[in-house]
């Protein structure tokens, strides 16, 4: 696979990013696509057997996630996303579990990342109770060495309550992991990472290490997620 296609159309993409330049250049973007689908495919397949088994019998179109703005505001200018993406997961991409994701953007902008970005109100409430309930666990699983290693910015916390959840006391020792609303990490990679032929190799060298960390996520979730039950009534 040619991933400096990828990078170079997103980067030409960038810099005109409308619909008219789309349009004027669809061939180029099908060349980029075709590119990232193989990419998709062969990290989904080997994914499928050796990282997610609730990942088997889906395709590169059920995790791959478009190209187009899809929730574009009027004060936004770009049609189109700077990146190239997927979200490998139980149901594909837009399914409610914790997953896998990669993003392709030049300029440095590439990343692997693992967890739930933005977690339902029930998902969130449930995440925060399982690390109430087994703090020991939670701290194992992102202090592990090789997830560490991978993810060494640990979980972002880009976005966290300015005080405790509802339920909770200021004073709680894991107050700083309660607070916070996204349970995701992420790693960057530079455009010469990215074209490297390792480049698949060390994607899913960093899902397998943040493997534990998704199902601890996906297990806190599971009652709320199937029932829609409210975690405080479990």
């Amino acid at each position: 696979m040619q991933l400096q296609l990828v990078l170079d159309f997103l980067r030409a993409l960038a810099a005109d990013n409308n619909k008219a330049w789309m349009d004027a250049h669809r061939p180029d973007y099908q060349r980029a696509r075709t590119e990232f689908t193989a990419l998709t495919a062969e990290l989904l397949r080997q994914a499928q057997s050796t990282l997610e088994p609730a990942l088997r019998g889906l395709s590169p179109q059920d995790v791959m996630y478009r190209l187009h703005k899809n929730d574009r505001s009027q004060r936004d200018p770009e049609t189109y996303k700077r990146h190239m993406s997927m979200g490998l997961k139980q149901g594909g991409r837009l399914s409610p579990w914790a997953g896998f994701y990669l993003a392709l953007e030049p300029g440095g902008e590439s990343y692997v990342g693992a967890g739930r970005w933005e977690p339902e109100p029930r998902q969130l409430a449930a995440i925060r109770q399982e690390i109430h309930y087994a703090p020991n666990t939670f701290h194992a699983l992102r202090q592990a060495p090789e997830f560490v290693r991978h993810f060494s910015a640990g979980l972002d916390q880009t976005d966290t309550l300015k005080t405790a959840p509802k339920g909770y006391d200021r004073q709680d020792p894991d107050i700083e992991w309660l607070r916070l609303k996204r349970f995701f990490v992420w790693t960057p990679f530079s455009d010469a990472e990215v074209v490297r032929p390792d480049f698949p190799a060390r994607v899913l060298a960093a899902w397998q290490a943040a493997r534990p960390f998704v199902h601890f996520l996906n297990e806190a979730v599971r009652e709320v997620t199937l029932t829609g039950r409210d975690p405080a009534t479990s």
